[in-house]
């Protein structure tokens, strides 16, 4: 019974991941800017509202935004689809 509640819920999660990720990207991609994580301690605290990738005027930081965000919902796609795998099952 554990094993198929954890697939219902894997399941859920991540088809609400791949939604949330998908408006995310198409939002990113239409208004040319998207918010990125910045694992800077310090800029948490001091600077966290300006934390965008801007396509214009930072176009790395922009399309390395732009892959992971693609890849994460590719991988929340295929858990979605296939389910979640787990290794002492």
């Amino acid at each position: 019974m554990r094993f198929f509640l954890d697939e219902i819920v894997a399941r859920i999660v991540a088809i609400y991941l791949c939604i949330d990720g998908s408006r995310q990207l198409w939002r990113a991609l239409v208004e040319r800017k998207i918010k990125y994580f910045n694992p800077d301690l310090l800029n948490w605290y001091l600077d966290w509202s300006n934390a965008r990738a801007d396509r214009d005027s930072t176009p790395v930081q922009y399309w390395i935004q732009i892959g992971f965000r693609i890849l994460l919902l590719i991988a929340s796609l295929v858990v979605a689809i296939f389910g979640w795998w787990r290794p002492d099952a």
